[in-house]
């Protein structure tokens, strides 16, 4: 591991079924906190990652078609700095990590659940978006989120 990764701060978001919300913050802090910390995303269990994720992600110009689910105990190994919860299920079920770990809570919206409830695949899609958007502002401004925690 480079001297670079071992300063890096290291951080999970994490959600019910690690395929939208997770995913989507993995991807923005991957894109713009690169530097200050080493990302990952898990859920309490795998259930893929949604292609309408993918979608949305891609209109910002990143890329997740790559990124895989996974469960948080795949990463039992790591001792995170922070994990950041991103839904209430999640929030309630995340497991207590030995150490440092900080447990965090900041909650969205989840896309799929609000999108099987509209017919017209475009009005799905800026569900999708509207999530993404939150996600966005939310990833920007994370080390503010975290000096207040």
């Amino acid at each position: 591991m480079a001297d670079s990764e071992k300063n890096k701060n290291k951080i999970l978001f994490m959600c019910t079924g690690n395929s939208c919300r997770s995913q989507m913050a993995e991807g923005f802090a991957r894109k713009l906190h690169s530097d200050t910390f080493e990302v990952y995303s898990a859920g309490i269990q795998a259930d893929g990652l949604n292609p309408r994720t993918v979608l949305v992600m891609s209109e910002t110009g990143i890329d997740i078609s790559n990124h895989t689910s996974n469960m948080i105990d795949e990463y039992r190994d790591i001792e995170f700095d922070y994990i950041i919860t991103l839904c209430g299920h999640a929030r309630e079920h995340c497991h207590v990590f030995p150490g440092k770990t900080a447990i965090l809570h900041r909650g969205f919206d989840d896309p799929y659940v609000l999108a099987k409830k509209i017919e017209i695949e475009s009005g799905k899609i800026e569900v999708y978006r509207r999530i993404r958007d939150e996600i966005q502002a939310f990833i920007e401004n994370i080390t503010d989120f975290l000096n207040q925690n």
